[in-house]
């Protein structure tokens, strides 16, 4: 959803374009992708039309509906919360791990 925040996009170039994210390692299985953007599309969260111009075969392009805007900050504050809660832990090890030597 970031990808598509960043600018509408088709399939083969979100596919291209994930690993920068840092989650996947590798290559990215296309039927996950175009599974997932479909059940983002069904959801309400993106929309698709088809893009006929130019050389080459039309291409699905996906973009953001205001309502995948949302749901995308409420995520992106829920990560960073988590973030937080994460580093505050190695924090504590961090902590400890130095008193006992």
């Amino acid at each position: 959803m970031l990808s598509l925040k960043i600018k509408p996009s088709y399939g083969y170039e979100l596919i291209q374009k994930i690993s920068v994210f840092g989650f996947i390692e590798g290559q990215v299985a296309p039927g996950m992708i175009y599974r997932h953007l479909r059940e983002l599309e069904e959801n309400g969260l993106v929309f698709s039309e088809w893009e006929t111009d130019g050389a080459g075969p039309a291409k699905r392009v996906y973009q953001l509906t205001s309502e995948g805007v949302e749901i995308l900050s409420f995520w992106i504050d829920y990560m960073k919360n988590q973030a937080q809660k994460l580093l505050r832990f190695v924090e504590m090890y961090e902590e400890i791990s130095t008193k006992r030597i």
